[in-house]
């Protein structure tokens, strides 16, 4: 499918990519999807403050931005923004929401300096910056002298770190008291300074929060509504009793499930309104394949609009996250991480895994829990649900090609810096492996371990040592293979096996045994046993009928491959020639 239509037409707006402040892409006349709904499901919703976390750049922004413009007093030309959007076809007790409540909004996206002191300073900066435009409170008799001197304290950037901590608070007294109307308060990536804080300045950063957002959110009778998004759910132990009346909503939740990211008809009217003829079903691939709740098939909101802009540049991976891209990588670089390294093959490779996800995250914990490591993966968009198998267990895939290849690519850095293989020979060897060229094979990947296998400790489980390596070295073909490890298939387990996408092609079984190195040896003897050793991988590739999932697959081209590791060296070829 795709489609068809005129050659000579034009996008009916043009995109603002980038720009998130929604009264800026209305007036301008710019490309809009339509998500004022989400102001309706606020109003309606019976909870008064909810947390909304969301993996970046899906739309968080601008939602708030939508809540701000619709909500905020004394700016009826801000009806205009919203006439003929969806919101405006609500029931009347929706409608006359519009313009009646003095709006806070504060954004933490940009407060992720090295040290506290300079996350710190962000976020006071942030919050005079809020009080400069509300400074028209200090004119009339509204405030008193000790208020005024307050709120000039908080202005100029001199009030104590507890005065910060209590300003928003504050200001929706001040405002509440000058419109006679409740205040409502929006805060965009509350936890920005949080993760940038992790094994740097968590504590402090979490404190500052804890206090910020308690003193505006809890017991604020001068709140009409709260609105918080971030990208992770920060766990209740860490702010205690500070946010307990806050609703959350993660990506596992229904409420609010499709209105963050694209739909498939919001993604189909997009790339039928700019005249984009690719096959929907490479665009699916690349973008596609996020589940909030229920909802399934929510694309990329970035990725969707940056290969709308420019298609002719063909797919690429729009998105990223720095922060997780560097926890990702800690976690592989771990030279004791080979059941982490192998469940990411497994993901590269389509697979799911099943994991049991904790909704409260707290950082500190990676470093006893590495399988937290798969919760904030999830919520931070670099994996999604496959499905649910318990109250909190969920099967966990890769959504889509474009995580796929940064995943693939995070794998090969670490080879290649910290494992320290040439990319090219890498190149080299595993294509004279899908050549079924043994011997050239053979060669490279001697000359890779001679190079590499130092960085790995082969005293506990080295077999299980062993795949993990060779997995790690076969990713560069995961675009042409899909690869799987200890797998039933026939009779028994197999260790890897290469199952070419094009049937055409090679399907590749490998066998991996490992025999100690005892230096008295002769090297006759030697020999001997690397030889019977192989021929053991050998039989028990032929014996246990690995081969049987291959042919069900209709792939008649097969190499049987042993391994069989002594010490850092690889042997596939037997040394004695029958």
């Amino acid at each position: 499918m795709h489609f068809k239509t005129s050659l000579d037409m034009e996008p009916i707006k043009e995109l603002d990519l980038g720009n998130s402040d929604f009264k800026c892409i209305i007036e301008n006349n710019n490309y809009f999807v339509d998500k004022t709904l989400f102001i309706r499901e606020i109003i309606k919703s019976q909870k008064q403050v909810v947390l909304l976390p969301r993996p970046r750049r899906f739309g968080k922004t601008l939602n708030l931005s939508m809540l701000k413009y619709f909500f905020e007093i004394n700016h009826p030309e801000n009806d205009k923004l919203f006439t003929g959007l969806k919101i405006w076809g609500s029931e009347p007790d929706v409608k006359e929401k519009r313009g009646k409540y003095p709006v806070i909004i504060l954004s933490f996206k940009d407060a992720k300096k090295e040290t506290w002191k300079g996350t710190y300073e962000h976020l006071v900066l942030e919050i005079a910056n809020i009080y400069r435009q509300h400074s028209y409170l200090l004119k009339g008799d509204c405030l008193d002298e000790r208020e005024q001197i307050k709120f000039n304290d908080i202005l100029f950037k001199r009030a104590s770190e507890v005065s910060y901590e209590n300003s928003i608070k504050q200001l929706s007294e001040f405002l509440h008291r000058y419109y006679k109307q409740r205040v409502v308060i929006l805060v965009d990536e509350y936890d920005t300074p949080i993760q940038a804080g992790y094994g740097k300045f968590y504590n402090e950063a979490i404190s500052f929060i804890r206090g910020l957002l308690g003193a505006a959110f809890k017991d604020n009778s001068y709140l009409y509504k709260g609105v918080i998004t971030g990208i992770i759910r920060v766990s209740k132990e860490s702010f205690s009793s500070s946010l307990n009346n806050v609703s959350v909503y993660t990506i596992l939740d229904n409420r609010f499930s499709d209105q963050f990211g694209f739909t498939e008809a919001e993604t189909l009217g997009i790339l039928s309104d700019f005249n984009i003829k690719t096959e929907c079903e490479q665009v699916k691939n690349w973008y596609d394949g996020y589940k909030f709740g229920e909802t399934e098939d929510i694309y990329n909101p970035w990725s969707i609009l940056n290969y709308v802009q420019d298609p002719e540049s063909g797919f690429k991976p729009f998105w990223v996250n720095t922060s997780t891209d560097d926890l990702i990588r800690l976690q592989i670089k771990d030279k004791n991480a080979n059941r982490i390294r192998e469940q990411f093959h497994q993901l590269i490779n389509r697979q799911s895994i099943v994991k049991r996800v904790n909704e409260n995250f707290v950082f500190p914990d990676l470093d006893q829990e590495s399988e937290l490591l798969w919760s904030l993966l999830l919520f931070s968009g670099y994996l999604t649900v496959d499905f649910k198998r318990s109250i909190n267990e969920y099967a966990l895939k890769i959504p889509n090609d474009e995580i796929r290849f940064i995943y693939k690519n995070i794998i090969l850095d670490w080879l290649s810096i910290d494992v320290k293989i040439k990319q090219d020979l890498l190149t080299e060897t595993t294509t004279h492996l899908m050549n079924n060229e043994i011997s050239k094979f053979e060669k490279g990947f001697k000359e890779i371990m001679g190079d590499t296998f130092s960085y790995f400790d082969t005293s506990k489980q080295p077999e299980n040592v062993y795949q993990s390596y060779v997995l790690g070295l076969l990713a560069i073909l995961g675009d042409d293979y899909i690869i799987k490890s200890n797998r039933e298939s026939g009779d028994g387990r197999y260790d890897i096996m290469l199952i070419p996408h094009d049937k055409k092609k090679a399907g590749i079984i490998i066998e991996i045994k490992q025999i100690s190195k005892n230096r008295k040896e002769k090297v006759a003897d030697f020999r001997k046993r690397i030889d019977a050793k192989i021929k053991e991988a050998t039989q028990q590739i032929k014996e246990n009928q690995y081969h049987k999932e291959l042919m069900e697959l209709k792939i008649e081209n097969i190499i049987e491959l042993p391994i069989v590791f002594a010490g850092k060296e690889p042997f596939i070829s037997l040394i004695n020639k029958e």
